[in-house]
């Protein structure tokens, strides 16, 4: 399968014990808002890395805000399931997943996430893409052949990518990989081919080839970045999907405790923003609870999501040209829909299964097993993925109407099994999650890179910005999120000694 650079995607800590932050907010004095030198608004990957980047440098007046009752932001999992040995359930992650793109292709440096990965002795497995096995509405039918084409449509597609920057122009994918030969009503196999696309192109972005950019979608060799401080690199197409039963998010954790202590007043856990001001002399955080927070600098990393639906008020309003940038990016939906039987009625070690619907794309296409070896093999554990339209539709139904319909897809590839009712299911709503509205951005076609520094950039010398959608080569994925904090903690890191 094509990789891009795109990766949102992977980890979990190492030692069995780790001290997890569970301080809540510091309680105000006398009615006063507390006091502190940056505000940092989010545990997430970008917000743990600004606050470790300000700690590496000796500046520690600084206090993380965050949502929910932990650190990780979309780094989420949940407890899922039951193992036969009656020993607990298993941890399966609703968010990132894989570690993706290990190394970089021109200087061999270690993606962060893959560096990271190995430190804290993460357990993961390749991801092996030609592991997969292809169905139509009428059981295994061999489609298989059609990935072939596609690779050679996209290696054509990011050729022209390179030419068009050069030109300062841009088009959807979808032209681009008609410019590439790829047309699948021309194909023998039409419904094949559009479930082929799908694997690997909307697996990955989330977004389908009409709403993304071939320019910054398809080719990260398009164009030149130079941000302060940040080497970006092009990373190798290798995946490994993390598998460890600690959770995820353990990894950003372990992070974290290197510089935060247990009860450390610092993280304010359980706290919801409300409101933004900020001015030329510094910001006031308003919380849900009645509290606030003083400090001379803020860094935002709420998602895209959060930024486009306005449920964080501004104090004055951002400006046009910062609301632009905003509003001109795509914040899409991932959904892995999980199901536990009694036993595994597909191949036990084949990792995919891809499903093309006769009549609707991206209706159930990918499911992934995680009964292989390497996996989770025994729990008898698969679950399917659908993104951007289908994600709405099945976020917004019912547990049961969605467990049915995935029933009958799987009847349909596994004509001759006894497919019983699932012993487990579930399902993440990421459209409505109040601290994220989404998963992760796409970068739409014809948008340009000066549209996206007004969405990167900071407001006042004050307000900073950073997360995965204000990287540009790595919007979309966990190292992109990473690379944003450092760089922000940086920018804000400079400001404060410059004063010192």
């Amino acid at each position: 399968m094509m990789q891009l650079i795109r990766s949102a995607l992977c980890l979990v800590l190492a030692s069995s014990c780790f001290a997890v932050p569970t301080t809540q907010r510091t309680k105000q004095d006398h009615g006063q808002c507390n006091q502190t030198q940056v505000v940092i608004l989010g545990a997430g990957t970008a917000g743990i890395a600004a606050a470790q980047t300000l700690s590496n440098l000796s500046i520690n007046d600084f206090i993380i805000v965050e949502y929910n009752n932990g650190i990780g932001g979309r780094l989420t999992n949940k407890d899922f399931g039951e193992k036969k040995s009656g020993d607990g359930q298993y941890t399966v992650e609703l968010g990132a997943n894989w570690v993706q793109g290990l190394r970089s292709v021109d200087s061999g440096e270690d993606n962060p996430i893959w560096r990271l990965a190995r430190k804290w002795n993460i357990s993961n497995e390749e991801s092996d893409y030609s592991s997969i096995k292809t169905y139509n509405e009428n059981g295994e039918a061999d489609f298989s052949s059609l990935f072939d084409e596609f690779q050679e449509a996209t290696n054509a597609l990011e050729d022209d990518a390179t030419a068009l920057a050069d030109k300062y122009q841009d088009r959807s994918v979808r032209a681009g990989l008609r410019r590439g030969g790829w047309n699948p009503a021309k194909t023998d196999s039409p419904a094949g081919a559009v479930a082929v696309e799908y694997f690997s192109w909307d697996f990955e972005s989330a977004s389908n080839p009409e709403t993304s950019s071939q320019v910054f979608g398809a080719s990260s060799q398009a164009f030149e970045i130079n941000y302060d401080n940040i080497t970006y690199h092009e990373y190798s197409g290798e995946d490994r999907f993390v598998v460890d039963q600690r959770g995820f998010r353990a990894w950003l954790v372990g992070e974290a405790d290197t510089f935060l202590t247990k009860q450390d007043h610092r993280l304010a856990l359980n706290t919801i923003v409300t409101n933004i001001s900020y001015s030329d002399a510094g910001v006031i955080i308003r919380n849900k609870d009645g509290s606030c927070i003083q400090a001379d600098y803020a860094i935002c990393t709420f998602s895209l999501g959060v930024l486009q639906r306005e449920v964080v008020a501004f104090d004055p309003e951002l400006p046009d040209w910062k609301l632009d940038g905003i509003n001109s990016f795509e914040f899409n939906t991932f959904t892995k829909i999980f199901y536990q039987f009694d036993e595994a009625f597909w191949p036990n070690e084949t990792q995919f299964f891809l499903y093309a619907d006769p009549t609707t794309r991206g209706y159930w296409p990918v499911w992934q097993s995680l009964t292989p070896k390497g996996f989770l093999p025994g729990s008898n554990i698969i679950f399917s993925v659908m993104t951007a339209e289908q994600s709405q539709r099945i976020e917004a139904q019912d547990d049961d109407v969605t467990m049915q319909e995935g029933l009958d897809v799987l009847r349909n590839m596994f004509p001759d099994a006894d497919i019983p009712q699932p012993i487990a299911f579930f399902y993440p709503r990421w459209r409505d999650t109040p601290w994220s509205y989404g998963s992760y951005s796409n970068w739409p076609p014809a948008t340009t890179l000066e549209m996206h520094q007004d969405l990167r950039a900071n407001v006042s010398d004050r307000l900073f910005f950073a997360g995965e959608a204000t990287s540009a080569p790595y919007f979309g994925y966990l190292h992109g999120a990473w690379f944003e904090g450092i760089d922000a903690g940086q920018t804000v890191a400079k400001l404060i000694l410059a004063n010192v």
